[in-house]
């Protein structure tokens, strides 16, 4: 027997053409894909984030898809836009810019909502957010998860020490502190290196210090850009992390354990590490815990720090009303309010100058004050052409023989000046691999 709803469309369907009139077609959503590389807790506040969406409008239905980690998502996106069969949209990590931008294979973003008719005020973007994904004057991709590394610091620790204001705001005074927080028996160690210590104390070292990373504005102005950082201060700051894991101020996790559990276990005293780890150290520390500001050298005018996370990038070959959705649910994304859900749900940074004032009327920052630390190091001062971010071709290749440079170091292989001699020449020779490949694109 049928239901009663199946009896209700039946008799309908029947009086419409008994009277001769047209049967009234279900009108579809509008599907689009959204490729993501968010899993766990993350991932969940993807996935609540596009029903927000979905529920706010009757038109278009955004169906997010977890990929894999940041390498799988961009290698899936590349094989799947080959194979024409891409997603509308893709969530790639800052060290892919240059290969998307180009790749031939996007739509840019601000094209796009201007084309649509969304009134974006692009001025408004963060300038480091905006800058890192800025080409020719126009924004090329949608700044989606932006976080950039700060100081976590265990307040008794630094107390115990007489350091009641906390970390000391130089390289130099810091050191001090974290030797004598280990001398004095506070703690097992003064800090515990994080697994991107590349990027938070090394790149970000470089950029807050106002230090050259490469040519041409850190190839800002060129694909012809060649790594200098084993000409500057970078080399001083790898001879000083060395030591300090030589004599166990630093320590390096072992098995079982991971460098943000040797913080909020008590162990260590320091955390270098994003500012997205506010989710993770709030719930899983047994200390009292603090941030604040990366330190920077005596004497240095310190500048803004540059961010890491990733961008959403549109790719071609898609039809005129699945982009009106794309341009629909990234207008979405950009407005102050759902910035700031996005910015308390996850500890990445609202990324519009509104969106942060809309959670400092709110009081979000008087009750949670070390989640405006990174918003406020990244507006810090005019982005000069050390500070306003990277822009290395095959940068993920490049980041990575720097690394295995840096473990040669910590494993006593090698000199620090030699390692990062080692990593500028193998860095620059995928440089122009990539400048051979792209240079008539840029």
């Amino acid at each position: 027997m049928m239901t009663t709803r199946k009896k209700f469309i039946s008799g309908l369907l029947a009086a419409c053409v008994t009277a001769g009139m047209a049967v009234p077609a279900l009108a579809q959503k509008v599907e689009v894909q959204f490729w993501h590389a968010m899993g766990g807790v993350l991932g969940e506040r993807v996935d609540e984030l596009v029903k927000k969406f979905n529920d706010s409008q009757a038109k278009y239905t955004v169906v997010a898809v977890n990929k894999g980690n940041y390498d799988e998502v961009i290698n899936g996106t590349i094989a799947a836009y080959r194979a024409k069969k891409a997603p509308h949209m893709v969530q790639i990590y800052e060290r892919g810019f240059m290969t998307m931008l180009l790749s031939d294979a996007i739509v840019p973003v601000q094209d796009l909502l201007t084309e649509k008719k969304h009134a974006i005020d692009w001025s408004d973007f963060i300038k480091p957010v905006a800058g890192y994904y800025t080409y020719k004057g126009k924004l090329m991709s949608m700044p989606f998860n932006s976080s950039t590394p700060i100081l976590w610091y265990n307040k008794e620790h630094f107390a115990k020490a007489g350091f009641k204001d906390g970390p000391a705001p130089t390289w130099p005074e810091l050191e001090k502190q974290l030797y004598e927080i280990k001398a004095k028996g506070i703690a097992e160690c003064g800090s515990s290196l994080a697994g991107d210590y590349f990027w938070s104390l090394v790149e970000n070292y470089s950029v807050v210090n106002d230090q050259p990373f490469g040519t041409r504005s850190n190839g800002f102005d060129g694909l012809d850009t060649e790594f200098v950082y084993n000409k500057t201060l970078v080399v001083q700051q790898v001879t000083r992390l060395k030591k300090w894991v030589d004599d166990g101020v630093m320590q390096i996790a072992g098995q079982g354990l991971n460098p943000e559990q040797l913080y909020t276990s008590g162990k260590c005293s320091t955390f270098f590490a994003s500012t997205a780890a506010h989710g993770s150290v709030e719930r899983n520390a047994k200390i009292a815990w603090s941030a604040t500001y990366l330190p920077a050298e005596p004497g240095v005018t310190a500048r803004n720090s540059t961010i890491g996370g990733a961008t959403i990038w549109v790719l071609k070959g898609h039809k005129a009303e699945e982009y009106d959705a794309v341009a629909a649910f990234l207008s979405f994304l950009a407005s102050p309010e759902l910035q700031v859900w996005w910015h308390k749900a996850t500890g990445y940074v609202p990324l519009t100058n509104k969106a942060y004032q809309l959670a400092k009327q709110e009081g979000y920052y008087a009750a949670n004050p070390t989640r405006e630390i990174a918003v406020l190091q990244l507006s810090r001062g005019t982005p000069t052409a050390n500070s306003q971010g990277f822009r290395f071709g095959n940068f993920t290749q490049t980041t990575f023989a720097l690394r295995q440079e840096l473990e040669a170091v910590f494993a006593n292989k090698k000199p620090p000046q030699q390692a990062l001699d080692d990593a500028v020449r193998r860095g620059n020779d995928i440089l122009r691999q990539f400048e051979k490949l792209h240079a008539r694109k840029y």
